[in-house]
């Protein structure tokens, strides 16, 4: 297994491999905003993100900033083990479906029972996700549902050659 050499910060930029394990949950005050077919189905300044070693934050979004009228319950359930049992809606904004493409914690594990019904979301899923006005990358892979903006680092979990880290 190759390890990774982590990218050093300049001024202004976070390292994903300063982020602690177990992760880290913290407000996040700034902008949040999810765009699917043309339509803006989430905006908060009330969002947590979840930092954990070599992930892009993860952003979790109110319930009650997000257009609950284009969430359609899925059957899909996973585990994380620092939170607990997750469920996932699938997103239908008119004629478009996106499967899977968020997920909550009804009753997450301590310390992260602030984001009990905030809503995660795949940003390669949906057709834009912006952090203060910035759009973001998706974290690579299909496993994680990180965001990256230019002032995250890594490398990060999810490149290829990269699960066994």
């Amino acid at each position: 297994m190759k390890l990774p050499k982590p990218i050093k910060p300049k001024k202004g930029q976070e390292s994903v491999w300063d982020y602690p394990r177990p992760p880290k949950l913290e407000l996040f005050e700034k902008l949040i905003e999810i765009y699917f077919n043309d339509t803006l189905i989430a905006s908060t300044h009330r969002a947590y993100r979840v930092l954990e070693t070599s992930h892009p934050p993860v952003y979790y979004i109110p319930d009650h900033d997000v257009e609950n009228k284009y969430l359609v319950y899925s059957d899909k359930i996973t585990f994380c083990e620092f939170k607990g049992k997750g469920a996932y809606y699938d997103i239908q904004v008119a004629d478009r479906l996106a499967e899977e493409a968020a997920w909550f914690y009804d009753n997450p594990k301590l310390p992260f029972a602030p984001i009990r019904n905030h809503l995660a979301f795949y940003a390669e899923k949906m057709d834009k996700c912006f952090v203060n006005g910035i759009q973001v990358t998706p974290q690579p892979g299909t496993f994680y549902g990180g965001w990256i903006t230019p002032d995250i680092i890594g490398p990060f979990k999810g490149e290829p050659g990269t699960w066994g880290w």
